[in-house]
């Protein structure tokens, strides 16, 4: 099944990429690695998860955040790369949890992305993985996702 099959049968369309927010571009390939600049939970050009975990978001909020991050970073990817059947693995993925410091439940945020590569890429989709707790994140984000991507 091709991956846009795929997307289609998951009812996930891939949006335009985000504009970045700063002096970066979405994604940059080298070789056949594709390096994703960090992605955040937007749906045209709004914030849809802001706040900190352990206080004003739940982990089910994030991780959903954590999911439309990883759709965004797809958007990031097919900038450099149009056809994500030619997707030989994510490589890894980077997970940043904005939180209070008592909070631990990163890894259950970042999930939300993780398991969603899984579900599309199968396989392919299985990557190594850092949750990492932030103080804060660009526009008060809850989640941002960066991921680095093998392509054929």
């Amino acid at each position: 099944m091709s991956i846009e099959a795929k997307l289609a049968e998951l009812g996930i369309s891939i949006p335009q990429a985000a504009k970045p927010v700063a002096a970066y571009v979405p994604a940059v390939r080298t070789g056949n690695l594709v390096f994703i600049s960090g992605q955040l939970p937007l749906v045209n050009g709004e914030l849809q998860c802001q706040g900190l975990l352990g206080r004003d978001v739940d982990v089910a909020q994030a991780a959903a955040a954590a999911r439309l991050c990883a759709i965004n970073g797809l958007a990031a990817l097919k900038t450099v790369e149009p056809d994500l059947n030619r997707v030989k693995r994510i490589v890894k993925v980077t997970g940043f949890v904005s939180c209070t410091p008592e909070f631990t439940a990163q890894p259950k945020v970042v999930n939300g992305a993780s398991e969603l590569l899984q579900a599309i890429f199968g396989e392919r989709g299985t990557h190594a993985r850092s949750s990492v707790g932030m103080a804060s994140l660009p526009l008060g984000a809850a989640v941002e996702v960066e991921m680095i991507v093998e392509v054929e």
